[in-house]
C-alpha cells in the first residue's frame, strides 16, 4: 500500500516551487499525494515567517494536523522552521524540522524514516534547486535564494541565509524540463531575484538572456526585483523583443525618503520614480498595452507619522500610479533593528492607513484596466473551469475571462481587451 502524503505550503511562490519539487520527487518514489484535510500518513509543512501572523498560522496548522491524525509523521521546513526550530520541535506531533540549508535532506530523510533506514549519511548542499509543476500554463522556477540586504524590518535574510545560486548551466536544463511538460510560461522567483550571480560570478542579466533562448517557453515574468537591481541595460533588452513581459513587480516599501533611509533601503523616491518613468518610456507605444507595475508598500513602520505616511500616499497616487499596490502593515519581528524602536505605530493607525491605500489601489487598478481597453493582446488561458468560464492573463497581467473551452487550455490566444 502506498504511503499517503499531504503537502501544506504557506507564504511565497518560492515556497510553492520548493514544495512542488518535494512532491515531484516523492511521487517518483511511490508516495500518493492526498489533500491534507483527508488525512495522511505523512505531512510536509512549508512555513512562512514574514509576519507574526505567519508564525501563528504555521503553529496552528501543525497542531491541527496532529489532532487530525496523531499517528502521522509531521515534517516542517521553511523560513519559520529556520528561525524557530526549537520552538517547532516542541510542538506535539512534529517528527523533524529542516532549516534553510537542510532542504536537500528532506526527501531522503522522509524516505529513510518511512522505511526505517539510517539517515546519518545524507548530504546537504546549500542551494536547493526547485520549480513548480502540475499546472498546464506556467511554472515558478527558483533561480536564487537568500538575501544580503538586511533591511531593518525583515527577518528573511536570517531565515533564508546569504544570497546564493546555482550556475546558469544548471538552471537551463530545468527550464528545458519545464518546456518538455508543455508549459509555455515561466516565472523567475527567488528571495532577492535580481541579486542572482553572487555564488557563480554571473549576473541576472546573463541569466535572463540565456533563458530567452530556451525553446518551447514563450513567456517569462520576473516575480519581484529590487529597483536598484533593475538596470536600464536590462530594461532596454527586455523591451527590444525578448520573451520577458511588460509586468514588473518592484518593492517600494515607502514613498517617503525619511522612512526609506530608516528602513535601510538602497534608493530614494527620486531614483524609484526615474526607474518607473524609464520603463514606461521604453515600453509603451500609442495604442499598445500599458506596463503593469505591482508595488510593495509597508505602512506603519516605526516613526511613520501621519505626515510621513501622506508622503507615501501622494507619491503613489500622483507620481508612480501603479496598476496594483501590495499593502503590508508593519509587523514587529524579533531580532531586527526596527523591533526595538520606541516609536512603534498603533495597530489602529496601521489599519486606517491600509484602508487608505486599498482605496487608491482600487482606483488605480481600474484606471489601468480602462487604459488597456481596445488594445490587442495575447492571453495564456488556464485549465480551471469556473462555472463554465475559463481565465487567463495578458502579457501585462490583466485577467481575462471567456467561455470554457478545453482546446484553449495552455494556448496563447490573440484577443482585444
Amino acid at each position: 500500500m502506498k504511503v499517503r502524503i499531504a503537502f501544506i505550503t504557506l507564504g511565497c511562490k518560492l515556497n510553492y516551487a520548493e514544495t512542488s519539487t518535494y512532491e515531484r520527487e516523492l511521487l517518483k518514489e511511490g508516495f500518493e499525494a492526498v489533500p491534507w484535510s483527508k488525512g495522511a500518513d505523512v505531512f510536509l509543512v512549508n512555513t512562512c515567517t514574514v509576519t507574526e501572523h505567519s508564525d501563528k498560522k504555521s503553529r496552528n496548522i501543525i497542531r491541527k494536523l496532529h489532532r487530525q491524525n496523531p499517528e502521522a509523521k509531521i515534517f516542517v521546513t521553511g523560513c519559520y522552521a529556520q528561525l524557530k526550530k526549537t520552538e517547532i520541535e516542541a510542538i506535539e506531533g512534529v517528527t523533524s524540522v529542516f532549516g534553510a540549508t537542510e532542504k536537500s535532506r528532506i526527501v531522503p530523510t522522509i524516505l529513510a524514516m518511512v522505511n526505517n533506514q539510517s539517515i546519518d549519511d545524507i548530504q546537504s548542499p546549500t542551494f536547493f534547486p526547485a520549480y513548480s509543476s502540475g499546472e498546464r500554463t506556467r511554472s515558478f522556477l527558483k533561480v536564487q535564494d537568500g538575501c544580503d540586504y538586511k533591511c531593518h524590518y525583515c527577518t528573511v535574510p536570517y531565515a533564508r541565509g546569504e544570497s546564493r545560486n546555482i550556475p546558469i548551466s544548471s538552471i537551463i536544463p530545468q527550464a528545458e524540463a519545464i518546456a518538455a511538460e508543455g508549459i509555455k510560461e515561466i516565472v523567475l522567483t527567488g528571495v532577492n531575484t535580481g541579486d542572482f550571480g553572487k555564488s557563480t560570478g554571473e549576473t541576472f542579466f546573463d541569466l535572463i538572456k540565456a533563458l530567452n533562448d530556451v525553446e518551447g517557453i514563450e513567456r517569462y515574468r520576473i516575480s519581484s526585483i529590487e529597483p536598484n537591481l533593475l538596470t536600464e541595460e536590462m530594461i532596454d533588452w527586455i523591451t527590444s523583443g525578448s520573451k520577458f513581459l511588460p509586468h514588473y513587480h518592484i518593492p517600494l516599501q515607502s514613498g517617503c525618503d525619511t522612512i526609506l533611509k530608516e528602513m535601510g533601503r538602497r534608493y530614494d523616491t527620486a531614483a524609484f520614480a526615474r526607474k518607473i518613468q524609464y520603463i514606461r518610456e521604453k515600453t509603451e507605444v500609442p495604442g499598445g498595452p500599458k506596463v503593469f507595475f505591482g508595488i510593495d508598500v509597508i505602512v506603519g513602520f516605526p516613526g511613520e507619522t501621519d505626515e510621513l505616511f501622506m508622503e507615501t500616499y501622494n507619491f503613489l497616487k500622483d507620481t508612480v500610479r501603479p496598476a496594483f499596490i501590495h499593502i503590508f502593515p508593519y509587523s514587529r519581528r524579533s531580532g531586527t533593528p526596527a523591533a526595538i524602536r520606541k516609536d512603534q505605530v498603533q495597530d489602529c493607525v496601521k489599519t486606517k492607513r491600509v484602508q487608505m491605500l486599498e482605496s487608491i489601489c482600487a482606483e488605480l487598478h481600474q484606471e489601468f484596466i480602462d487604459a488597456n481597453k481596445g488594445v490587442a493582446e495575447k492571453v495564456l488561458f488556464e485549465s480551471t473551469d469556473r462555472k463554465g468560464m475559463m481565465e487567463g492573463y495578458t502579457g501585462n497581467y490583466i485577467r481575462v475571462s471567456r467561455p470554457y473551452d478545453p482546446e484553449m487550455i495552455g494556448k496563447i490566444v490573440d484577443i482585444t481587451i
